[in-house]
């Protein structure tokens, strides 16, 4: 018996030591499991029109990398925050569809991702690295319409942004309650108080006071449609498409979407 219940306790301890290092593992890797960038040399060549300008934002350690449609005579400006892969060299791609609408666009890669260079460390900093970006761009267009355009992992970063200085629309694309929320869902079995990037949509959300537009398939499997429903209620004012037969990563194929946004784009 006692040698049973030492073998039990041996066994316990074992499994406790497993279950500190893959949590110490988590807490120290966290990056790898949120971010997925493309990386491009320095001398890479967007291929993009004679009206899309490419642009540096020094920040603290490293030097972000952005293109800027700029039309003779703009309404405004859409800034845009992409997902937690591929590059600009993926995501601007629909210049065409802002030219339509009048507006703009300013599409920003994090660190680490096209050939932004330095790498992401903490949830302060790529907020610090996004606020500096507006900065950047923002002043050129006072007086005028300013958008906040977040898409997947970027919905997180646009209501905050938003949330601080109040643009004239903020769009958030297939958004997520909150990483806490997320993370909990896929890893019930993870302490929450170890996520480093909380990115609390829901709690920036409640203090945006202009026009929200949102939209999320109804067949999205990475980020649960669920999501933008609940953050729904967190601003009476908001307005959610709900795009039948989308996933996560189709929903700009769907007619409706562009509709529904070019409208909310040209209000």
């Amino acid at each position: 018996m006692a040698r049973m219940a030492r073998a039990m306790t041996m066994l316990l301890a074992a499994v406790a030591t497993l279950y500190a290092a893959v949590l110490l593992a988590l807490w120290f890797g966290q990056e790898r499991l949120l971010f997925f960038p493309q990386t491009l040399p320095a001398t890479h060549r967007f291929a993009v029109d004679a009206d899309v300008h490419e642009r540096w934002v020094e920040v603290p350690g490293a030097r972000l990398n952005a293109l800027h449609l700029r039309l003779p005579q703009p309404d405004g400006v859409v800034f845009f925050l992409h997902g937690n892969g591929g590059s600009l060299d993926n995501w601007f791609v629909n210049a065409a569809f802002y030219r339509a609408a009048n507006l703009d666009l300013y599409m920003l890669d994090y660190r680490g991702y096209g050939k932004s260079s330095g790498r992401i460390e903490s949830q302060a900093q790529l907020e610090a690295d996004v606020r500096a970006a507006w900065a950047d761009v923002a002043p050129h267009y006072a007086g005028r319409r300013r958008v906040i355009f977040g898409r997947s992992l970027g919905t997180g970063l646009a209501a905050s942004l938003a949330a601080d200085v109040q643009p004239e629309l903020t769009v958030l694309v297939s958004p997520f309650e909150s990483m806490v929320a997320l993370a909990g869902e896929i890893y019930p079995w993870v302490p929450m108080a170890l996520l480093r990037y909380p990115l609390r949509t829901d709690l920036a959300l409640s203090r945006i006071r202009g026009p929200v537009w949102m939209a999320h398939g109804d067949r999205d499997a990475v980020i649960p449609l669920q999501h933008a429903e609940r953050l729904l209620t967190r601003a009476p004012q908001a307005q959610l498409l709900r795009v039948t037969g989308a996933g996560h990563n189709d929903i700009q194929e769907f007619g409706a979407y562009r509709d529904d946004l070019g409208a909310a784009l040209r209000r």
